[in-house]
């Protein structure tokens, strides 16, 4: 855009004015009052380099750099009625003149010359800067909001991998309080999950075969947790391993599964899927609804929402319902757009 702008600043300047100048006797102004008309060029010009450099930016600006501009603005004004005063001749009157027009003062033909050029540098020069100028805040304002949606994924990203761990501790820990044959094998599955965690932490994209193998060794890991009350059911339907997804972004609705979906002395199942086809990745999810669970656990759902609102806003379909007891969950991600 700042190529563009001075490539109309110097048509207008070398092609336009003098143009629009020629309308004007200004060969024949040159011969008589050669000093005048090097004068109002120059001026016309300075007005040009003034409005696009100064005022208009000024103008867009607040505080004393607002006055300024408006200063700026009638101190231009002023000079160039300053200017157009200047008389250069006295014209004959005209004997067909009678009344009001025979005592007002005639405005000559160079005064309006000097006029009409001056509105028309002011009219061009402030629909540039106020384009450009328009442009540059718009520019501003896209990179700050980026910038603002980067802080935002960071901050929720930061905000789920803690959440998360946590959890798989208690179950580890759980484990090794009651002497389970299997917590070490899930220390070891655990421990591949953080080394997956610490690796795409500062990821914005993954493969998602990556992701897809995460969610095995998590369910891997909450089967070797749970009891025979438990049933889990997880469908895994690819096409496209090599597709690129924000890392975890699955994962809150298959945790939150385990979460608030599983007792150790009643009978439930969870039910997963995951598939994807044409470069759409839809996860479903089912779990039963235990009333004794916290209420308050479903603060990684909101920040998911808000994640899939920046990365996917006009992309992605999240329903979540409750049915008969049952949780479900139906994301559909389109990955390629």
């Amino acid at each position: 855009m700042k190529n563009i702008s001075i490539y109309i600043d110097i048509v207008f300047c070398l092609i336009v004015l003098p143009v629009m100048a020629m309308i004007y006797p200004v060969e024949r102004w040159a011969q008589h009052f050669q000093w005048y008309v090097i004068t109002v060029g120059v001026w016309l010009y300075l007005i040009y380099i003034l409005n696009r450099v100064l005022i208009v930016p000024y103008l867009f600006r607040k505080g004393k750099y607002q006055i300024v501009g408006v200063c700026l603005i009638v101190l231009s004004i002023v000079l160039t009625y300053i200017i157009s005063r200047v008389n250069l001749y006295t014209p004959k009157p005209n004997i067909h003149d009678v009344g009001v027009t025979r005592v007002l003062p005639i405005v000559q033909q160079y005064q309006q010359a000097v006029w009409s050029l001056f509105m028309i540098v002011e009219a061009f020069s402030f629909a540039v800067g106020l384009l450009i100028e328009a442009n540059l805040q718009k520019s501003r304002r896209m990179a700050v909001e980026t910038e603002r949606d980067k802080a935002n994924i960071e901050l929720y990203k930061a905000q789920i991998n803690p959440h998360f761990m946590f959890n798989t501790l208690n179950s580890i820990y759980g484990l090794f309080l009651t002497h389970n044959v299997r917590a070490l094998e899930s220390l070891e599955k655990f421990i591949s999950m953080i080394r997956y965690i610490h690796t795409t932490s500062r990821s914005n994209y993954v493969q998602l075969s990556d992701e897809v193998d995460y969610v095995r060794q998590y369910v891997g890991l909450q089967e070797l947790r749970l009891n025979e009350m438990t049933s889990i059911k997880l469908e895994i339907d690819i096409e496209n391993s090599k597709l690129r997804i924000p890392p975890m972004i699955v994962m809150t609705f298959i945790e939150n599964c385990f979460k608030h979906g599983t007792s150790p002395v009643e009978r439930s199942t969870i039910i997963i899927h995951i598939s994807e086809k044409d470069s759409t990745l839809t996860l479903t999810t089912q779990n039963r609804i235990f009333t004794n669970k916290n209420a308050n656990g479903h603060t990684g759902l909101a920040n998911c929402r808000k994640r899939l609102d920046i990365l996917y806003p006009h992309n992605h379909m999240l329903r979540i319902s409750e049915k008969q007891d049952f949780f479900h969950v139906k994301l559909t991600i389109n990955v390629s757009a």
